[in-house]
Formats: structure tokens, sequence, C-alpha cells
């Protein structure tokens, strides 16, 4: 069987347990990876080893620049000190604990192993956040930090991976050093990334609107910022994150309704292949990774998993709650500039540390050698132990998730639908007022009041009233060319809050697909008739 075959097999596989998931009651990462798993262990299939090459340029960045473009930005800076906590602090403390616990429960694993293992395991995946907490009704807050935090914190596992492995090559590490290239790696691959998101921002302003070619330059900006980064060996995650973050805001200055359209289509479909067989090639290579350890017995390789998986779990609980209170109790200006801090969404957030695929990616590139006549030492226990973490994060927190959201009574809360319908009321009713003040004039009244009655009924649609829309055929060419009229004018008001910070820009995308909906079936129309 050909890797074109097995691809196309994983692709099928993918698609047909996305279609069972809501019935099985088993999150779909987790069905996934167990999937995988069972077709590794089929006797006579063709071993598919994963490159790691492969996952940091093919699938991280177009993962992480979605993630990114969902992002709000006044969200993400408005929690930037929780999730700078988390994606920083936390990681790092996690690579010691995970370190001390190998180190002294695992025989013969010395210091440099033991960090690269917890530099490996310490940051939580974004593919995993992202898919535990879809379709969940948590405060919007919780969701802004797991996500936020998963943005950043593959960098800061990355760099400290980096170094760990060159402190096993040369036998040394500089902590001042270290220090630092961090902040230059990080620094660095921010501005790059802002650099090609400007860049990418004006090819889209001074270019054609064609649908086609500008969701093609969607496709290429998450590669460019990365391979460019990487090049100035800056973090091309942060380079990712950077130009997807500035990109977002502004796609509604250099995108037509068509391009949003065609580009949220292509993007949801590749995202879905991708975060599929994200997960079905992490149970694929059980198999494989068990098959280069014959130093000790399944017994004892389960106890090392067992020990760096619970210490992995551990310290993540350890770090959030005092991270979540001590900073309140200490400053006063944070007690007042966020919101109150409850111990239910504090939970959540501890438990909420699956790992994924770039861990497995970065254990599966270490290096064979660190000299001409060392190997590196003991890279088969701690690819598998990478594994462990995976598996037991995904199953136990993946799986557990959900019920503990439903035992702690964490809801969402009304909050945001309310804002959501205050601000569609506000653009109804500026609409019609528009409509007044600029068409009251010249047009029948027929024609005037089915105009307004759209906006009317929308209105009333929220607060829950009833109405009938009825229109003519006779004065359907005009009523059209005013509609399109009318959907720039929302367009231009919905534009307008955001940039006076008046809404958030959930409910902006949200509106604007909408619009973009809209205007797509009226110019339908037109060409129909």
């Amino acid at each position: 069987m050909t890797n074109l075959a097995i691809i196309i097999l994983l692709l099928a596989v993918v698609t047909a347990l996305a279609q069972v998931t809501d019935k099985v009651r088993i999150p779909y990462p987790i069905l996934l990876v167990i999937a995988g798993i069972a077709i590794g262990i089929i006797p006579g299939l063709p071993v598919m080893t994963l490159n790691p090459d492969v996952v940091f340029l093919i699938f991280l960045p177009p993962v992480l620049y979605a993630a990114a473009w969902s992002t709000s930005w006044p969200d993400f800076k408005q929690s930037i000190r929780p999730i700078s906590l988390l994606a920083i602090g936390c990681v790092l403390f996690t690579t010691v604990i995970v370190a001390a616990a190998a180190h002294y429960f695992i025989p013969d694993f010395g210091w440099v192993e033991s960090f690269v293992l917890g530099a490996i395991v310490s940051p939580p995946d974004a593919v995993a956040a992202t898919a535990a907490t879809k379709g969940l009704k948590i405060p919007k807050r919780i969701i802004t930090i797991l996500e936020g935090e998963s943005l950043v914190n593959d960098a800061t596992g990355l760099i400290a991976y980096r170094y760990a492995v060159a402190a096993a090559a040369s036998g040394t590490f500089i902590f001042w050093l270290a220090g630092i290239n961090f902040f230059y790696v990080a620094g660095f691959g921010i501005i790059i990334g802002l650099l090609i998101g400007y860049l990418f921002f004006w090819i889209h302003k001074i270019t054609p609107h064609n649908a086609t070619t500008d969701t093609t330059f969607t496709l290429l900006a998450p590669y460019a910022a990365y391979l460019l980064a990487e090049e100035f060996h800056a973090s091309g995650v942060l380079a990712v994150v950077a130009a997807g973050l500035f990109l977002s805001p502004r796609s509604s200055e250099v995108f037509s309704n068509q391009t949003r359209i065609q580009a949220n289509a292509v993007w949801d479909t590749m995202i879905f292949i991708l975060n599929g067989v994200i997960f079905i090639l992490i149970g694929l290579q059980l198999p494989i990774i068990l098959s280069h350890i014959t130093s000790d017995s399944l017994s004892t390789l389960f106890w090392y998993g067992a020990v760096v998986s619970v210490a992995a779990v551990v310290a993540r609980i350890l770090w959030v709650f005092p991270g979540a209170y001590l900073p309140r109790w200490f400053s006063k200006s944070i007690r007042e500039r966020e919101p109150d801090t409850n111990v239910r969404s504090v939970s959540i957030i501890a438990w909420s540390g699956m790992r994924g695929i770039v861990s497995l990616a970065a254990a599966l590139g270490l290096p064979l050698m660190v000299s001409e006549t060392k190997a590196f030492p003991h890279r088969d226990l701690i690819i598998f132990l990478t594994f462990c973490v995976i598996f037991v994060t995904l199953m136990l927190q993946g799986m557990t998730l959900r019920k503990l959201i439903h035992w702690l009574g964490v809801k969402s809360g009304d909050g945001h639908i309310k804002e959501e319908e205050r601000i569609r009321v506000q653009l109804a009713s500026s609409v019609i007022e528009h409509i007044e003040e600029h068409y009251s004039l010249g047009l029948s009244d027929e024609v005037l009041n089915q105009i307004k009655s759209k906006y009317e009924i929308r209105i009333q649609r929220i607060r829950k009233e009833e109405s009938e829309n009825r229109m003519t055929s006779e004065e359907i060419d005009e009523l059209q060319r005013i509609h399109q009229e009318l959907i720039k004018r929302e367009r231009e008001l919905i534009l307008q809050l955001r940039k006076d910070a008046k809404v958030t820009d959930e409910i902006v995308r949200k509106i604007e697909y909408e619009l973009d909906l809209e205007e797509a079936r009226l110019e339908l129309d037109r060409y129909n008739d």
C-alpha cells in the first residue's frame, strides 16, 4: 500500500468517525487516537512513520493561524496576565517538576534527558484545547485564557526543548545566555509575524478582489511567517500567531463578502482534515514506539509513563491555583481590573492540560546521536513517555472535562447573548433611521414599508414578537438595489462599533458573516433574474 493510499484511508476513517462521535459520547480527539492505535496493531499494514518536520511545517502553521484568526485581540489583551502565567510560567514550572519526577523515579535517567522530557511534555496542545472546549457552555473568559495559552505555550516549550537538547550535546548549560536567546527568539518571531501580517494586508489591499486568489493568500500567510522566522532562528510559532492576530481584525477592510464566505468554507474543511489526521497519527505511533524499546518490560514502561503523566497533571494544578489567587491578593489593581476569579473557573483551567501532536513531534525529532560516538541518552524511552503523557491527558482530562463542568455547575450565562441582542437591535434601529432620512422621499409607501419591514421584523424577532413580511414581485428590482445599500450601511455601523470598542470581535464576525450571506443571496437573485 502506497503512502497516498494510506493518507486516503486515514481521511476516510477521520470522516467516518466524525459522523459517529456524538453518538458514542467520546470526544473526537480521543476517539481518533484510539482508532489510530487499533489500526496500528492490525498485522500486515505498512508502518506509518511520523516525520517531525512534516508536523512542524505542514500541520502546525495552519492550525495555529486558524486559532489565532478566531481569537479576539481585545479579549486576548485583557487576559494577557493569566495567559502569560500559563504559557510561560506554567510551562517552565511543569518542565522542572516532570524533570525531577523522571530523574528520581526512573533508574539511570540523567538530569539532561529529564529536562528534555520535561520541555517536550510541558505545553498543552492548541488543537486539543480547542477540541476540548468546543461546544461547551463555559464562560467566554475561560475559553479565551485556554486558547490564548495554547497559542503561546508551544513557543515556550519548543525554546526550552532546543536548549535542553543543546545541553545534552554540549554537556553545559549557561542560564543567562539561554535567557537572552529566549527573548531574541520570542521577540524577533513576533516582529517577523507582524511584518508578514502587514505585507499580506498590503497585498490584499492593492490587488483586485478575487475570492480564489484571496483565499490562496490566506493559506500562504502562516507558512510564510513560519518559514521566515525559522530561517532567522526565531520562533515560527509566535510569528504565525502574531500574523494571525494582526490580520484577523483587519480582514473586513480587504476581503469581499465572496472571499469571506469561500475562505471560511476552505479553512473549516482544511482544519477539520488536519486535526483529524493529527490525532489519528498519534495513535498510529504507539506500535512503532514500543517496537524500539526492548530493555524494560511493558509493566515497567507503563509504570514510568504513569509517574511522568501524574507529574505533568499535578504540576499544572500546583501552578494554576496559586497563580490565580496570589497576584489578586497582593495587587489591588488586578482585583479592580480583572473579573472575579472563582474556584470553579480555576478548576476548569487547571484540568484543561491535554497534550498533543507538538509534544510527540518534538520527541520524534530528537537526534539519534549527541556526538559521533555517543547516542542520545534514553531517546526511545523519552518518546514512549511522551506518548504516555499525551494519551493519559487526553483520556483522563479529555473524558472527564465535561463531567467536571457539569459537576461544578459552571455556565456561560446570558450576558454575551444579551449583548449580541442589544447590538443587533441597535444596528436595525440605526438602519431604520437611515431609511427614513434618505429614502422617505421619492419612493412609494409600499416600497418604503417593504424596505423598513425587514429591519422591523429583525427587531421583533429578537424581542419575540410576531410579524409578517410580504414583498410584491413588481418592486423586487428596486428593493434589491436598496437592500445592497443598506447592507453596506450595516457594515459601516458594525465596523464603527468595533473601532469604538463597543462590540466584541466575536459578535462582529457573526454579524458580518450573516451580511455576507445576505449579500450573496441578493447577488444570486440579480444574476438569476
